[in-house]
């Protein structure tokens, strides 16, 4: 496994990591999340993701047993948490002052930590001023509640007026931005953050590099297999959305692609999200110690994607976003 600074700050993380989203809560109770942790672990994994909003906080107090009860050692891994999505109440949302402050002690009581490595702004909040949430953020970093903060799903143009009031009030700016990335979703990542990444250093922890399974091929069958995502009721909308005949296509041309280098094509898929070197971590998700097995194989894959390979990739799924003319 190798180890990427996160963006320009000195954390270094796993290039493949652990998320609990859809997983721990829904599917998955504290025995099973052990075993697929410390699966993990033995890949050499470090950085494990979560969110207050997931499974309504079920997934951070599962995680958090977890971890204990496996008897790690803090300092050697990396856990991040989301803020948004915190309850019910008008001020259980947000990226206000209060929610923050209260979202994010209430994840550290469920985690059973006195601190995450990295606290993300899980959606941009448009009903708090940005320069709230920054001082916001910082206060808990001063607390020693996170070391790190950055953003997840925000904009170019909301991160960069993050940076210029972090700057402008000498407090510390986002170091990552956690955005969809994958064969079929490139815009953000490709192209609307390129001048993120030089003018503020910012590291990308990226999420659904298999696009919810769709590159798996496993949906290419025209069934739903009824132990994936997609068979779960909160995503059948989401499963009518992705499974498109056009969507479907080129996850099939994809499939030559990878028989020919002998690997799946789900490593294909997220050996191609980590080699992008703008990528500091790529998120998978797992139910099985089976599919992280496979998962982590990923790393091998990564030294096959040669420029030749790359151009097969890129014809096969045409999703290449068009550069603003002054980032070329």
């Amino acid at each position: 496994m190798q180890y990427n600074n996160l963006g320009r700050s000195g954390l270094k993380v796993s290039q493949l990591s652990y998320g609990a989203w859809v997983s721990f809560g829904n599917q998955l109770d504290v025995r099973e999340a052990k075993s697929l942790l410390q699966c993990c672990r033995d890949h050499g994994v470090n950085f494990f993701d979560n969110a207050e909003v997931y499974a309504n906080g079920r997934a951070e107090e599962i995680m958090g047993q977890a971890i204990r009860e496996l008897g790690w050692k803090r300092s050697d891994i990396v856990v991040s948490t989301k803020i948004f999505w915190g309850g019910s109440g008008p001020n259980d949302k947000g990226l206000s002052r209060k929610h923050i402050v209260e979202g994010t002690k209430a994840s550290l009581k469920r985690l059973d930590m006195e601190y995450v490595d990295l606290l993300y702004c899980h959606r941009p909040d448009a009903s708090t001023p940005i320069e709230e949430t920054v001082r916001a953020m910082n206060y808990v970093i001063d607390k020693g509640w996170a070391f790190y903060w950055g953003t997840s799903e925000w904009s170019a143009q909301q991160i960069t007026e993050a940076w210029g009031i972090a700057n402008r009030l000498d407090l510390v700016g986002p170091i990552v931005e956690q955005p969809e990335y994958n064969l079929l979703s490139r815009h953000k990542v490709e192209s609307e953050f390129l001048p993120l990444y030089s003018n503020y250093g910012i590291g990308l922890t990226t999420w659904s590099p298999l696009a919810s399974g769709v590159l798996t091929g496993k949906y290419n069958k025209g069934t739903i297999p009824p132990d994936s995502r997609f068979a779960l009721e909160n995503y059948k909308n989401l499963a009518n959305r992705s499974l498109v005949d056009d969507v479907l296509k080129k996850v099939n041309n994809l499939k030559p692609i990878a028989d020919e280098l002998g690997v799946p094509l789900s490593q294909l898929a997220i050996a191609w999200c980590a080699s992008n070197p703008n990528v500091s971590s790529v998120i998978t998700g797992a139910t099985k110690e089976s599919q992280i097995q496979e998962n982590m194989k990923a790393v091998d894959v990564i030294p096959l994607l040669t420029p030749a390979v790359m151009e097969k990739i890129e014809a096969a799924v045409q999703s290449k976003p068009k550069r603003p003319e002054s980032f070329r």
